[in-house]
């Protein structure tokens, strides 16, 4: 049985893009079943949204047992490699989960 993974992204368009989103999206969904994990949620994080959906997720790992987060990379967190550093280590320090990283891994 595959292993729950929860995916988390970054849109950076002022207004929804649902193309982008759906691409993202499949790339999660391709990674994790390559790695034998089934993608049960994605959060998605849109500019000026009112609930960040970085909370959500660490408090849905909070909740549940799943232990695993994906992105496509680390700019998905954040653009300045300390922030991205951060929110990665409060991921693991919070939840005990352990953040996989898409780009930079080979295909």
């Amino acid at each position: 049985m595959a292993l729950p993974i929860y995916g988390y992204m970054r849109i950076a368009a002022d207004t929804d893009c649902p193309a982008e989103t759906a691409r993202v999206t499949a790339e999660l969904e391709t990674f994790a079943r390559q790695e034998g994990f089934s993608l049960e949620d994605v959060f998605i994080e849109h500019l000026g949204a009112k609930n960040p959906a970085f909370d959500g997720l660490v408090e849905r790992l909070k909740r549940s047992e799943t232990r695993n987060v994906l992105v496509p990379s680390l700019w998905h967190f954040a653009r300045l490699p300390g922030l991205q550093e951060a929110m990665q280590q409060h991921i693991q320090s919070e939840t005990g989960a352990q953040v996989w990283v898409i780009q930079g891994r080979p295909r």
